[in-house]
């Protein structure tokens, strides 16, 4: 053992760096990664000089990765539960000019004062995401304004920024190329024509759901790098607004929502948009044959008409005008029918994605042409067509070999469908879930075939068993997540099949009684890399079962125990577990007050915590304060017990 040790040794020295760097850039698991840093003191050096992006989940450790990690240019915050001034000053000091960019989303521990030291010494900032950050104010947005060399900004819900804050940020950062102030309801029409005029670099804008009117979309006629402007839910905004918008350079629009647009806005648009690749109009303008058979459309690419009312004969237009499309979205749409979708797909032969979403007069027709027309689709949705049948998917998979992404989601398919679509072996996105007529056997067909699938969702699809899990564990070895949630016949011999899924992330049993502790321990030695975890009215699974995931899986991050028959000692080990931001703890009957207090003041990057009310009178009011203000949301449910 120690001569093969030394020899190993021996032929790696004889590698220089740069090669060593080179084979450490494919390494894109951070498991590999990890393991890559235990070989030797070197290539733990090695790592720490590689390392250029940077997600962080624990404040306390900021000081230290900064430290080890003297190349970072990309820091990702918003995963901490709390960030202080104090942090962001660590990081303004640590790194300085060298960073490019920082996402501080979901943030609100912080002030002005923070972001202001942070801006003076990172003068190479780039891009910055504060989205959600609920005390953004003006003064932050002042402090933003000295980063001149600023290319994108995220404010996404930041409802206290009014213009005069926007207006700051205008002047100082006129190098901006992306801006979204999504929900931002204390900007007007003001706010946004000073933008228009001091930003001129701007090519990607949305404005969704502020309180704007068509005056604010004639100054948008400054912008003549305007590449895509999404103005959903801008309630104010009509016909007359879009005249103004003569941006020759604009690619993508979205105007969801916008109930004063009507279809001759659309195409007196669109006959001034020479490049108008992507049109979203979903829950907003019938679409009617007129609109389809104008040049509206010659050009898209990508066209969500989401919610709305299709007339007779418009989607036929909608295929013959189009010479390029690629992607359609006719989710919860009124009017589709088998021979409006055949009409389309007449013409339309080269789509990449196609949702039909709640189209509920599709039947197997509609499916068949599907799959005879559509060669190279690579992601469909069809929940909830419930008159779509088995038929259907036999084409499906002999037609569309390239599926990667396929929602079946409360459709009326059985097993003989399943041996169908088993021929699409490229699948990595496949969701069954309310799919009562699917059993064992169908799922061991799809685990023999679709070796690459790394999302799979049973939601009480009740007739699939141990079996088909033992099939699915054994062919699919790339599975991250998979949602099993009420499939009552599932036990603990499914999850010892599970356990062997070394990838796997994401795990939904919630209302599986026939699983206890012996299978959840075999997850919790098996997958590792388990990040959430979802046991809700798992009945058997008890202290022993908890305690094996706290020893274990030491990245979880969201855990749903409501309704288990955990103790004090069980909840109290999962504090141990220093990732842990999501705990749902309802109707937890064996924990005690204490065990509540005892846990909670040791989960220090909690974001989400979800309680039964008469909690809120039995805890200490100081608790409570702590954990909201370090930086945790907490939801107070009222709930009876139900079994």
């Amino acid at each position: 053992m120690k001569r093969a040790a030394v020899q190993y040794s021996s032929i790696m020295g004889l590698l220089d760096d740069e090669i060593l760097l080179t084979i450490l850039e494919k390494l894109q698991d951070p498991t590999d990664r990890k393991s890559w840093c235990l070989v030797s003191k070197h290539f733990f050096s090695l790592e720490a000089r590689s390392r250029k992006t940077v997600q962080l989940m624990r404040s306390q450790l900021l000081p230290r990765i900064l430290q080890r990690y003297n190349k970072i240019q990309h820091l990702d915050l918003s995963l901490c539960s709390q960030m202080t001034d104090e942090s962001l000053g660590h990081v303004a000091r640590l790194i300085g000019n060298r960073l490019l960019s920082i996402n501080l989303s979901k943030l609100w521990t912080f002030t002005h004062f923070g972001i202001a030291q942070l801006v003076q010494r990172c003068q190479s900032l780039v891009e910055v995401d504060l989205s959600n950050c609920t005390e953004f104010t003006d003064y932050t947005a002042e402090a933003i304004a000295h980063a001149q060399n600023l290319k994108s900004l995220k404010l996404v819900k930041c409802k206290q920024i009014t213009d005069m804050g926007l207006g700051c940020i205008a002047v100082g950062c006129n190098k901006l190329q992306t801006l979204n102030l999504k929900w931002c309801v204390g900007v007007t029409d003001l706010g946004v024509e000073l933008v228009a005029v001091k930003c001129k670099e701007l090519r990607n804008l949305d404005l969704s759901y502020l309180q704007i009117t068509n005056k604010c979309l004639e100054s948008l006629t400054r912008l003549c790098h305007l590449e895509n402007l999404a103005l959903v839910g801008c309630v104010s905004v009509g016909d007359k607004g879009l005249i103004y918008l003569k941006n020759k350079s604009l690619q993508g629009l979205d105007v969801s929502k916008c109930r004063n647009i009507s279809s001759t806005g659309i195409i007196n648009l669109a006959s001034v948009s020479p490049e108008l690749r992507q049109l979203t109009l979903a829950y907003c303008i019938p679409i009617t044959s007129d609109l389809a058979n104008s040049q509206t459309f010659d050009r898209l690419q990508i066209v969500k008409f989401d919610g709305c009312k299709i007339s007779s004969t418009a989607l036929a237009s909608v295929g013959r005008s189009c010479k390029y499309l690629r992607e359609l979205s006719l989710s919860k749409c009124i009017g589709v029918t088998d021979e409006e979708l055949k009409g389309f797909l007449t013409y339309c032969r080269e789509l990449n994605k196609l949702d039909l979403t709640c189209c509920c007069d599709l039947t197997d027709v509609a499916l068949s042409a599907v799959a005879m027309s559509c060669r190279y689709l690579s992601s469909l949705k069809i929940e909830s067509c419930h008159l779509v049948t088995e038929k259907s998917l036999t084409m499906l998979g002999e037609g569309c070999p390239f599926l990667e992404e396929l929602d079946l989601t409360d459709c009326s398919i059985n097993n003989t469908g399943l041996e169908s679509l088993s021929r699409c072996s490229e699948l990595i996105t496949l969701k069954l879930g309310f799919c009562p007529n699917i059993s064992d056997e169908g799922i061991i067909q799809i685990g023999a075939c679709c070796s690459n699938l790394q999302e799979l969702d049973l939601y009480r699809s009740t007739g699939v068993g141990d079996a088909g899990m033992v099939a699915i564990s054994n062919g699919c070895p790339r599975l991250k997540s998979i949602n099993l949630s009420y499939c009552t016949c599932i036990s603990d011999d499914a999850l010892k099949a599970i356990s062997r899924l070394r990838k796997l992330h994401n795990l939904e049993i919630r209302g599986c009684s026939g699983v206890s502790s012996a299978g959840l321990s075999a997850i919790a030695l098996g997958c590792k890399r388990i990040a959430e975890l979802d046991i809700k009215r798992c009945y058997r699974v008890d202290d022993a079962g908890i305690l094996a995931i706290a020893d274990s899986c030491q990245n979880l991050r969201q855990v749903n125990f409501s309704y288990c028959p955990v103790s004090d000692v069980g909840l109290s080990a999962v504090a141990s577990l220093t990732c842990l931001q999501n705990m749902k703890l309802v109707h937890l009957r064996n924990v005690t007050v204490n065990g509540f207090v005892s846990t909670l003041l040791a989960c220090e990057s909690l974001k989400k915590l979800k309680l039964l009310e008469c909690l809120k009178f039995k805890l200490p009011r100081a608790l409570i304060k702590r954990l909201e203000a370090h930086g945790c949301t907490i939801r107070w449910m009222d709930k009876p017990f139900v079994m």
